[in-house]
């Protein structure tokens, strides 16, 4: 881990998949439970061949080959074996018991990271999710809220809305596409990168490094202790 230390920032915005919960994708979860396989995409939308909704379209695709209709509820009960990462609930509730504005800015699924961000009780949170039909069935489409490699749009609105300038703000994600959280003048923190190449984008963009699964040794970067 870096030793860098920064001031207490105004706003912390949190990734949620792989640094909130102890999962790499919200959407990978629900390839497990399909018995689907989408890694080849997934590397053709990191190197930019896909774009989100086409992403999401795959991956629906491939779970309703092996199951159609698919319904919310069995969505949403897939995630009952998905854990908090260690020290979510006390970092979080450091941060807003020091008035610290928290968020979360996911391209994630929406049923999953709502729910996350309720027990954690954040302030905001944003992620892509799903279209269903009027029997709450699965459609086709998904919800592309944000794009996964642009996340600093989406972090420039939430500033602006609470009144907050960039160097206020800190980031914390798990990947190189969400280094698009760093917007001008704030600060970003790689919490256990998900893959290598994660790994090598935070050091080639030489921003402090968690290696544990442990977001409490975040606090001396957040300015907590």
């Amino acid at each position: 881990m870096s030793d860098t230390v920064v001031s207490q920032p105004k706003v912390v915005v949190f990734d949620c998949d792989g640094v909130l919960v102890d999962s790499v994708s919200s959407w990978k979860t629900l390839h497990d439970h399909f018995g689907t396989d989408n890694s080849l995409n997934l590397q053709r939308f990191i190197n930019g061949e896909f774009s989100d909704l086409e992403f999401m379209r795959s991956d629906i695709q491939m779970w309703k080959a092996v199951q159609d209709p698919i319904y919310r509820d069995e969505l949403f009960r897939s995630y009952s074996g998905v854990k908090l990462m260690p020290g979510a609930k006390e970092l979080i509730a450091e941060l807003k018991e020091a008035g610290i504005f928290v968020a979360i800015v996911s391209a994630g699924v929406d049923i999953f990271v709502s729910s996350i961000a309720g027990m954690l009780k954040v302030d905001d949170w944003i992620a892509n999710g799903f279209e269903f039909n009027d029997d709450d069935t699965l459609s086709d489409e998904g919800i592309c809220r944000l794009h996964a490699t642009k996340k600093d749009a989406v972090i420039e609105r939430i500033l602006s809305m609470q009144g907050f300038d960039a160097k206020d703000c800190v980031s914390v994600g798990d990947s190189e596409m969400d280094l698009s959280m760093q917007i001008a003048g704030s600060g970003f923190i790689g919490f256990n990168p998900s893959r290598e190449s994660s790994l090598a984008a935070f050091k080639a963009a030489g921003v402090p490094i968690v290696y544990d699964k442990n977001l409490l040794n975040l606090k001396p970067l957040l300015g907590l202790e």
